[in-house]
């Protein structure tokens, strides 16, 4: 199997690690923003939409471009595709804003549903305690989802731009059961990222300690 090259890991890094920091800058400039009652895609249309709108586009950029360079590996195939599916969802969002209703819902339920399927497909390829963690931040990625969308529809707010609560989300609001989806995600993309590169650099060690002998 193709080693990585350095530069897959430090992308997927850089991509959740920009993103994170960004939520948090936007959150802080938003308004009386409400972690539990706001939406996290208000963020995208209020006065913090430039820094949160480039940065969810930059995410999917990132994702795309580090996708591209693990492409030779046939054996992760099927992971490469739901990443390609998540970038690109990932950047729709950063284009359809909470103003399109229907559009953004599309695109920012798509990027969730496929970001949890490659934390779980991702197991195939990794050491088993970080599979097993792959796993399980893929499922409750997948669970949060599930409870956001029940929420979504028993509420009445599908069809609104108004977060309205719902038992669904078990305390936590509209916008706290959201980041329950995102922030796993987020969590496995990084790790992902980081194997990749301790990959990369265990191979360069064992390369340069053959040279020496």
């Amino acid at each position: 199997m193709p080693i990585p090259k350095p530069t897959t890991g430090a992308l997927f890094i850089i991509a959740a690690a920009q993103f994170t920091l960004c939520l948090i800058i936007a959150e802080a400039t938003y308004p009386s923003y409400s972690v539990s009652a706001n939406y996290i895609s208000d963020l995208g249309v209020g006065p913090s939409a430039i820094i949160f709108n480039a940065s969810v586009f930059t995410l999917g950029l990132l994702i795309l471009a580090a996708t591209y360079l693990q492409r030779r590996n046939q054996n992760q195939k099927t992971l490469n595709i739901l990443l390609i599916l998540m970038a690109v969802s990932a950047m729709g969002v950063g284009i359809f804003t909470k103003d399109y209703t229907l559009a953004h819902g599309a695109v920012s339920s798509a990027a969730s549903f496929f970001a949890a399927l490659s934390a779980i497909t991702s197991h195939k390829i990794l050491p088993k305690t970080l599979a097993q963690i792959s796993i399980m931040l893929g499922a409750m990625t997948l669970t949060a989802l599930a409870l956001f969308t029940a929420g979504m529809l028993t509420s009445g707010s599908i069809t609104s731009t108004t977060a309205y609560n719902s038992a669904f989300y078990l305390s936590l609001g509209p916008g706290g059961m959201e980041s329950m989806i995102v922030y796993p995600a987020l969590t496995w993309l990084t790790a992902y990222g980081a194997h990749l590169l301790t990959k990369q650099e265990t191979h360069k060690n064992n390369a340069a300690g053959t040279k020496k002998q």
